[in-house]
């Protein structure tokens, strides 16, 4: 054979060998595969990642773990305390004597409606008094009512006959409470007394009740600069978290959709809306679109999400590894068991979950024999231009 002809024979099938061998790195693909995955490959600006496989003991510390809601963050379960007087609050004072003739009703005290004498309002002052005739300056800020009386009964008791004092909040200006955000009449109202012992759904009824569904509204509670936010209906499903209201609480009220990701060999890949409190891996994977019979390995179905410190410890992953309050988990739940699916019903999802179904190995290995042809036809066009070459040139020759 003509050199020119080898030179096209033998370039494409050295090129076809080496094409072939990089393959597999270089299939199209919507994802790891499943050996990348569980042999922890990845490039050196990725996290490090655990993979921790669902089975009872797994899911079962999972379920033990929900989050702890506002009962969780604000501990202290006491119905809150006496409302007490403030800077700025105004006050009623009412003061009785016994007889007339006294300090406050005058002896002919048949001109009068009645055996007491009623203080105009007034405001505690930047120092936190009061002041009350023949009393003085009387203490008010930070006391109750009552405290507040039995002080001004006893500056009186020498002077009038048998005073009683009756201390009432005329306008309540400090001890507010604050319900802000997607509810129907925003508000800003005085704290009830001791006995009401108003809670979160309280409140949130005094301002008009939510303007949304309950699925998408959340909750977060202000309290002393600490913060806790749960989902609307975690207030009505887990009564521990409607938890009592306390002077100078602000709740905000908003909306937002849970959501979660999904990947790979899914029926669809995208974002999905939770469209309800909570629902487990097995529904998401169903919203999702199940999976895709000719393409997906059921048994590696991946969950993608961070967990708290103490949880993953719990999962049996080294934590002392990382330094961030939560852990990248990948959990793997395998669909060819029929056991898995029971598994996944138990897992609930969390906000901005992902979801990764990876490939079957046959996809991957009929990826590479397509790739494969593609270069093998390119190699025979390549000696087929060769011999045309080689024909038009030999044929040059032998003309005339």
């Amino acid at each position: 054979m003509h050199s020119f002809a080898k030179t096209y024979i033998l370039k494409p099938a050295f090129l076809a060998v080496a094409l072939a061998l990089g393959a597999c790195s270089t299939n199209p693909g919507s994802g790891p595969l499943t050996d990348d995955v569980n042999n922890h490959i990845q490039t050196e600006s990725a996290p490090a990642y655990e993979l921790v496989p669902l089975n009872p003991a797994t899911v079962n510390i999972l379920h033990t773990h929900e989050p702890k809601g506002l009962a969780g963050a604000f501990t202290d379960k006491r119905p809150p305390a006496s409302i007490v007087f403030g800077i700025g609050d105004v006050v009623a004072v009412t003061i009785f004597e016994a007889a007339a003739g006294g300090l406050f009703i005058p002896a002919e005290a048949g001109v009068r409606p009645g055996n007491f004498v009623t203080i105009p309002d007034q405001s505690v002052d930047n120092d936190g008094f009061i002041t009350v005739p023949y009393a003085g300056q009387v203490k008010a800020a930070g006391l109750t009512s009552v405290q507040i009386q039995r002080a001004i009964v006893e500056k009186i008791a020498n002077r009038a006959i048998e005073p009683q004092v009756v201390v009432a909040m005329s306008s309540q200006r400090t001890q507010l409470i604050s319900v802000l955000g997607e509810v129907n009449t925003p508000a800003r109202y005085p704290a009830s007394a001791a006995g009401a012992k108003d809670k979160v759904l309280d409140a949130i009824t005094r301002a008009g009740g939510i303007k949304g569904q309950g699925f998408e509204t959340w909750v977060m509670l202000e309290r002393g600069g600490r913060r806790a936010t749960v989902p609307f209906e975690n207030l009505v499903m887990a009564p521990e978290n409607n938890i009592y209201v306390r002077p100078d609480d602000s709740i905000y009220v908003y909306r937002e959709q849970q959501k979660f990701l999904a990947f790979g060999a899914s029926g669809q890949s995208g974002e999905f809306n939770f469209d309800a409190w909570r629902i487990n891996l097995g529904e998401a994977v169903g919203k999702a679109g199940g999976l895709l019979d000719g393409q997906a390995d059921p048994a590696s179905v991946y969950l993608y999400r961070r967990e708290p410190r103490e949880v993953a410890a719990q999962l049996g992953i080294d934590v002392s590894r990382y330094t961030s309050e939560t852990i990248p988990v990948i959990f793997n739940v395998n669909f060819r068991d029929p056991g898995g699916f029971f598994l996944a019903t138990k897992v609930m999802m969390k906000n901005q979950d992902i979801i990764y179904v990876s490939n079957s190995r046959n996809v991957e290995v009929a990826k590479f024999l397509t790739y494969l042809r593609v270069i093998m036809a390119t190699g025979n066009d390549a000696v087929n231009l060769g011999n045309n070459a080689l024909i038009f040139r030999n044929n040059i020759k032998l003309a005339p």
